[in-house]
C-alpha cells in the first residue's frame, strides 16, 4: 500500500542551502511542535552516538514538501542542523521519521 509521503521528493541534503523558508512555523498545535522537538532531540541523539538516519519532511516557502534523508548533528529552537554545514529552520519541518 502507498502512503502519501511516497509522492513527496527526497532531495540530497547538499539541495538544502538551495532552498528558502518562511518564518512562519508549519505546525499550528503546540503538542505537535512539542512533539516535533521531542523527535528532532531523539534524532539528534541518534545521530551523534550511532551516525543513526532519520527522514525529515519539510516545507519550502513556496510551498513544496520535501523530505532528506539524513544524520541530525544539532537541534535548538530554531534550526536543525547536520553534515556539510546544512541547516533547516525547526519552524520548517513537519515530521520526523525513524527507520
Amino acid at each position: 500500500m502507498q502512503t502519501r509521503t511516497n509522492f513527496i521528493p527526497l532531495v540530497e541534503k547538499e539541495e538544502i542551502p538551495c532552498y528558502h523558508f518562511n518564518q512562519e512555523d508549519v505546525l499550528t498545535d503546540k503538542e505537535a511542535k512539542k512533539r516535533r522537538m521531542w523527535d528532532l532531540n531523539r534524532a539528534s541523539s541518534l545521530g551523534n552516538a550511532y551516525h543513526g538516519k532519520v527522514l525529515i519532511t519539510f516545507r519550502t516557502a513556496d510551498g513544496q514538501v520535501k523530505r532528506v534523508a539524513t544524520s541530525v548533528w544539532a537541534v535548538d529552537e530554531k534550526f536543525i542542523s547536520f553534515k556539510a554545514g546544512c541547516a533547516i529552520p525547526t519552524s520548517a519541518i513537519i515530521d520526523i521519521e525513524f527507520f
